[in-house]
C-alpha cells in the first residue's frame, strides 16, 4: 500500500481527529473553499490504500487500547489472590495522606465468582441417560367404521 507523504499525513490527521475535513487542512492540502476541501478529504476516504491504511491503523490502536481476554482474566486472578494494591486517601487529624489498600473479601469473592462463570464452575451439570422405547398408538377409528353402524 503506497501512499504519498500528504495522504500518509492526512491517513493519521484522520486518526487522530476522527475529522476529514481537519485532518485533509492539516497534511498540508490547500483548496478554494470549504465545499472543495469536504468533497476532496471525502474523495481521499475512499481512496484504496488511504482507507487500508486508515483501517490498520484503528486496528492496531484498538488492540492497544483494549484489554485482551487474557488481560481482564489475569486482572481478575490478580484481585482474588488480592494481588491488586489500591491507593485511597486517608484522612488523619489536620492532614491526609495516601494508603495502599488490597481488595476486601467481597470484592475478592466477586473476582473469583466472575472467574467460576467463565470456566463454568458453578453450573450444575447432569447426565440423563436411557432407553426409551417408542410406541405408535392408533386409537382412530376409520370413518369408514362409523358408516356401517
Amino acid at each position: 500500500m503506497k501512499l504519498t507523504e500528504k495522504q500518509k499525513r492526512f491517513a493519521d490527521y484522520y486518526i487522530e481527529t476522527g475529522n476529514a475535513t481537519e485532518a485533509y487542512k492539516r497534511a498540508g492540502y490547500k483548496a478554494k473553499n470549504y465545499e472543495t476541501i469536504r468533497a476532496n478529504a471525502s474523495r481521499l476516504l475512499t481512496n484504496a490504500n488511504v482507507k487500508a491504511y486508515i483501517d490498520t491503523n484503528l486496528k492496531q490502536k484498538d488492540n492497544e487500547r483494549i484489554a485482551s481476554q487474557n488481560e481482564v482474566l489475569e486482572f481478575l486472578t490478580k484481585v482474588m489472590r488480592g494481588e491488586v494494591v489500591e491507593e485511597i486517601p486517608v484522612v488523619m487529624k489536620d492532614n491526609w495522606e495516601m494508603v495502599n489498600k488490597t481488595p476486601n473479601v467481597k470484592d475478592r469473592v466477586k473476582a473469583a465468582e466472575l472467574l467460576g462463570k467463565r470456566y463454568t464452575l458453578f453450573t450444575e451439570k447432569v447426565n440423563v441417560e436411557g432407553n426409551l422405547g417408542v410406541q405408535i398408538v392408533d386409537d382412530i377409528e376409520d370413518d369408514a367404521n362409523d358408516d356401517e353402524g
